[in-house]
C-alpha cells in the first residue's frame, strides 16, 4: 500500500476550507477515481495528470488509483486541484518525499505539456490558507504576484511539474525560491477625471460631497447632457482610499472572477462599477450555472460605488433585489445544495430622467410624452427602493451664466474636508463599531445620548405624520443632519441642518 497526502483549499465565495488531498496507490485493474464532491473540472484531472507527469519523466502507473479530497461534505470545483492531487500521488509512488509535501498547499492547473497555469481565485486561497496556520503554499508563475499581497505566509511559483518534482527531489522546503511578499504591493490609482471639470451643479456637487462624507446613497434626477453620469463618476474622486484589508478584499473578488493579470498591485482606489440596463439578476446580484456561483455587480462595487445608469430602465426585479444588500452591506446566494454569502457593502448612485424622452423638466424644454408617461416612469424605481436612497437630487440644466462662470473646486479640496469630516464620525461611533453615518441604526440617534431635542425635530415629525416620510426615511433624514454638522465642523445637528435634510429626501429638491 502506498500513500501520500499534501493540502489544498476549497472555496465557497470568498470563504476557503483547508482540504487534505490523499492519495492511495494500490494493485488492481486500471482506474483514478477521485472522491469528495468534486466538480466536472476537477473530475477531470486524470487525464490532464497523467500527460503532464508523462512530459515530466514521472509517469503515473497502471494501478488503482484512489484520491480523496477531505472533508468530503465540501464541493470541490475548478481545475486548481490537479496540482495538489499531482503532488500527492507523486508522494505517494515515492516520486518525491513524502514528509515534505503534507504541510504545503498547492494550487494550480496541469497542461497537458506539464505546465502549470494559473488559475482564478488564488488570491483567497492564499488568504484562507495564512487564516489556518499555513506555512508555505505552492503556486502557478502567474499568479505569483497576486498570491505575494499575503503577509505571513511563504509563496512559491513553479511553471512546470518538472521544476516542482526537482524542487523537492533537490532538497527541504525551506529551500524553495520564494516570491518576495509584497512585491507587487503598490498604491495603483485609477483615474476618474475631476471633480473641477462639472460645469456649475452646486447643489449637485455639494449632494455628492455629503454622500462621500457620510456614506449615503444618492440618487440624480435630470434632463440628458446635464451632467449626471460625470458627477456619479466623480464620486470616487473625492471618497477617501481603501486601507489594506478593504484593498485586499475588493481585488479577492476580482480574482475569483479571474480578472487579475499577472502584473497586480493593490489598487486603493474605491472601484466604480456601472452595469448596463440591460443586466440580469445574476449578473447584478450574483449566481450562474451550475455549480459555479459567481459574485455579480453589487459585490464587484463592495467598498466602491454602484452606478445605475438609466435606473428606470433596468428590470423590476433587478432593482429590488438591491434591496437586501443596501441594508446588510452583503448579499446571499442560496441554490438547493449551496449557500453562499458576498460582501456588498457599497455606495448606490442612481441616475435617472425626468421621464422617456428625458425633457420633463421646467418650462424652457418640450417634453413629448403623455402626463401618464411622466407621472409612472420613475415610478419603475419603486418606492421601496428609493426610500432607501438618502439624497434624491433634481440636476439642471447647465445656463449660459453658469457655463461661463469660473471652474468649481477640485476633488483634492473636496476630499480633504470628506476625509476630515469621516475622521470625526469615526471617533464618535468607535465606542459603537460603526464608522459612518450611514451605517448607525435609527435606534441609536433617535434614542439615548445622541438623540436631538425635540423641538428641532418639528419638521421631520410633521413630514412622519403626515406620510411624506416613513420611518426609514425619518432615519435617513437624522443621518444626513449628523452628516451636514460634520461637514461644517458642528458638534451636533441643528435646525437648519434638519430642515436641509428633508430637503435633499425629496426628490426634484434642490440643496440650497
Amino acid at each position: 500500500m502506498r500513500l501520500g497526502s499534501t493540502l489544498s483549499v476549497a472555496l465557497s465565495g470568498l470563504s476557503g476550507t483547508v482540504v487534505r488531498v490523499e492519495a492511495h496507490v494500490a494493485p488492481g485493474l486500471p482506474a483514478f477515481a477521485i472522491s469528495g464532491l468534486p466538480d466536472a473540472a476537477c473530475a477531470q484531472s486524470p487525464s490532464r495528470i497523467r500527460a503532464a507527469a508523462l512530459v515530466a519523466d514521472s509517469p503515473i502507473p497502471n494501478d488503482r488509483v484512489t484520491v480523496n479530497l477531505s472533508p468530503s461534505s465540501i464541493p470541490k470545483r475548478g481545475s486548481g486541484f490537479d496540482v495538489p492531487i499531482a503532488c500527492s500521488l507523486l508522494a505517494a509512488q515515492g516520486v518525491i518525499p513524502r514528509a515534505a509535501t503534507e504541510a504545503v498547499v498547492h494550487v494550480g492547473e496541469l497542461g497537458l505539456d506539464g505546465t502549470i497555469r494559473e488559475v482564478p481565485g488564488v488570491l483567497p486561497v492564499v488568504v484562507a490558507a495564512a487564516r489556518a496556520g499555513v506555512e508555505r503554499v505552492v503556486v502557478p508563475v502567474g499568479n505569483a504576484a497576486e498570491a505575494s499581497l499575503v503577509r505571513d505566509i511563504r509563496v512559491h511559483a513553479f511553471s512546470t511539474l518538472r521544476e516542482l518534482i526537482d524542487a523537492y527531489r533537490s532538497g527541504p522546503v525551506e529551500r524553495f525560491p520564494e516570491v518576495v511578499v509584497g512585491a507587487a504591493e503598490g498604491s495603483l490609482t485609477r483615474s476618474h477625471g475631476d471633480l473641477a471639470d462639472v460645469v456649475g451643479q452646486e447643489p449637485a456637487r455639494l449632494a455628492l460631497e455629503i454622500a462621500a462624507a457620510g456614506g449615503h446613497h444618492l440618487m440624480l434626477t435630470g434632463p440628458p447632457g446635464a451632467g449626471k453620469t460625470m458627477l456619479a463618476e466623480r464620486l470616487v474622486t473625492v471618497l477617501p482610499t481603501l486601507s489594506r484589508d478593504d484593498a485586499l478584499g475588493v481585488l479577492s473578488v476580482r480574482s475569483v472572477l479571474g480578472e487579475v493579470g499577472r502584473e497586480v498591485g493593490l489598487d486603493i482606489t474605491p472601484p466604480f462599477v456601472a452595469p448596463h440596463h440591460s443586466a440580469s439578476m445574476a449578473a447584478m446580484i450574483g449566481g450562474g450555472g451550475g455549480s459555479h456561483i459567481r459574485p455579480g455587480a453589487v459585490s464587484r462595487a463592495d467598498r466602491g460605488v454602484l452606478f445605475l445608469d438609466e435606473a428606470p430602465e433596468f428590470k423590476k426585479d433587478v432593482l429590488q433585489s438591491l434591496r437586501q444588500p443596501l441594508e446588510s452591506g452583503r448579499v446571499v446566494v442560496a441554490r438547493a445544495k449551496e449557500t453562499v454569502t458576498f460582501p456588498a457593502r457599497f455606495q448606490l448612485v442612481l441616475a435617472a430622467n425626468p421621464c422617456p424622452c428625458g425633457m420633463a423638466y421646467g418650462k424652457g424644454l418640450e417634453c413629448r410624452c403623455q402626463p401618464r408617461e411622466v407621472r409612472n416612469y420613475l415610478g419603475r424605481i419603486g418606492g421601496p427602493l428609493t426610500d432607501r436612497v438618502d439624497l434624491q437630487i433634481q440636476v439642471a440644466p447647465v445656463s449660459l451664466a453658469t457655463l461661463n462662470a469660473a471652474p468649481g473646486e477640485t476633488s483634492a479640496v473636496v476630499a480633504g474636508r470628506v476625509l476630515e469630516a469621516r475622521e470625526t464620525q469615526r471617533e464618535r461611533w468607535r465606542s459603537l463599531g460603526f464608522a459612518l453615518n450611514a451605517e448607525v441604526p435609527g435606534r441609536v440617534l433617535r434614542r439615548g445620548r445622541f438623540a436631538l431635542p425635540a423641538e428641532q425635530l418639528t419638521e421631520l415629525h410633521q413630514a412622519l405624520d403626515r406620510g411624506w416620510l416613513t420611518l426609514r426615511g425619518l432615519d435617513r433624514c437624522l443621518r444626513l443632519a449628523w452628516t451636514l454638522a460634520d461637514l461644517r465642523g458642528a458638534v451636533t445637528p441643528g435646525r437648519d441642518d434638519i430642515g436641509i435634510a428633508v430637503g435633499l429626501r425629496g426628490r426634484g429638491a434642490v440643496a440650497a
